[in-house]
């Protein structure tokens, strides 16, 4: 391993939570943010020429499905891992809808072993809130704290028992946890699989109606108000989601949500020719939806931008549209698509296109990362925001490919991630060691 120091020259350094954006140099040594070096390291530097690019905070998701244990067909904690590293994430939040669930002590002892021994980016664990995900039974929420989870979710299935809902955010609170929640009322959704309206009409396809995301997300609200707990509504994609939200935060309400790329960029037209790589939960919606969630996005009802990173083989999503699984790969593409959606579309600057992918996702979850700060952990990301690439499915590090932006060109591309002063991607590389 490489433990020089590094000085990354002449780059434009954004760091949202610092306010600082000019033309400069970053340093790195023993793995931290540094505002010098010292002569002697300066004879052994690894030097980076960032000239005409941005300089960043290592990007943070706190939404990844990385399918280890159980699933390693389509995913591991290696490969995931190395994905996050090649589409700038330096720190990811994986779920805990394994096999088995990830709803014990001894599953996340697993994750965890796995992590420090296979993982090249950071990656912190959540845990189940119900017993095997079934939403019955609480999980062992203080025992999954002390086992190392930072937050606790049924991602993948919804909580659908209010009462059980209720206690789990209780307890959560109690033990300093977020609560993160895939909102879906599963009665409205039985055998749905995209969005309701014109063109699941057209296509003949069971339609997904927005109020089934709006009816638990007003749960969340009501919860969250009720106990004062935190609670995250993960992928929202739902005008009116957006605007119960927003109401919610007017009133002081401990709501957080998130928005994920492909709704961002995506509508349910592209399902026209029924690819089952536009098939994900909650579906591409319209227009409408799509603009709500900028809008919500640039007031801050939206606090970041997560991926959903869902991997699938492809003969599982080469099937019929209503037997394929919903869900997309999401690490590789997700600056390139965000910076197309949010900043080359002149919705927002760059720099607050880059805090929701940074400091913000990171305070969610209060995970001391998403800073260039003196003294910070040395994870960061180089990249050109205006680089034009072809997405090849043959090159992902992801073990799967089901991406709906294969063959498509995107603007914005990663050259560099480091974790902990450790250079984990280079240039479409990634390093013996890593």
């Amino acid at each position: 391993m490489d433990k020089r120091a590094i000085w990354i020259r002449n780059g434009r350094v954004i760091d949202p939570a610092s306010g600082r954006d000019q033309v400069g140099d970053v340093f790195v040594a023993g793995g931290t943010i540094r505002d010098r070096l010292t002569p002697a390291q300066k004879k052994d530097v690894h030097e980076i020429d960032a000239s005409g690019l941005v300089v960043c905070p290592g990007l943070v998701d706190i939404h990844v499905h990385l399918r280890e244990p159980g699933q390693t067909h389509k995913e591991t904690i290696g490969t995931g891992s190395r994905a996050a590293a090649a589409g700038g994430f330096t720190t990811i939040v994986c779920m805990p809808n394994t096999a088995p669930p990830a709803d014990n002590a001894g599953t996340i002892q697993y994750i965890l072993d796995t992590i420090r021994r296979d993982a090249v980016v950071n990656v912190f664990p959540t845990g189940c809130i119900t017993e095997k995900m079934e939403g019955q039974n609480l999980a062992p929420i203080g025992s999954l704290k002390r086992a190392g989870v930072v937050a606790i979710t049924d991602d993948g299935l919804c909580v659908q028992d209010n009462e059980i809902m209720r206690r789990a955010v209780e307890y959560a609170d109690m033990f300093g946890l977020l609560v993160m929640d895939h909102c879906q009322d599963a009665a409205l959704t039985r055998n749905a699989v995209m969005n309701e309206g014109y063109w699941s009409l057209h296509l003949g396809l069971k339609g997904w109606p927005g109020a089934a995301e709006d009816v638990i997300v007003s749960r969340n609200v009501i919860l969250s108000t009720l106990t004062g707990a935190r609670i995250h509504c993960q992928h929202i994609s739902s005008a009116n989601a957006v605007d119960i939200i927003r109401r919610a935060k007017q009133r002081g309400v401990s709501i957080t949500a998130e928005a994920c790329p492909p709704h961002l960029a995506l509508t349910d037209a592209e399902l026209k020719t029924y690819d089952t790589h536009f098939k994900m939960n909650p579906p591409l919606r319209t227009e409408e939806d799509r603009r709500a969630l900028i809008e919500g996005i640039k007031d801050g009802t939206l606090d970041c931008v997560a991926t959903d990173h869902a991997p699938h083989t492809d003969y599982e999503k080469d099937q019929e549209f209503d037997y394929a699984p919903f869900g997309i790969i999401g690490l590789e593409t997700a600056l390139a698509v965000t910076l197309e959606a949010l900043y080359h579309s002149g919705e927002l600057p760059l720099t607050d296109t880059l805090d929701l992918l940074t400091r913000k996702p990171a305070n969610i979850v209060r995970l001391e990362k998403g800073t260039l700060a003196k003294g910070a952990d040395a994870d960061i990301t180089v990249f050109n925001p205006d680089e034009t690439w072809e997405v090849d499915p043959t090159r992902f590090f992801s073990k799967s490919a089901n991406s709906p932006w294969n063959y498509r060109s995107l603007k914005g591309r990663v050259r560099t991630t480091i974790v902990g002063g450790r250079i984990v991607y280079h240039n479409g590389e990634i390093p013996d060691d890593g």
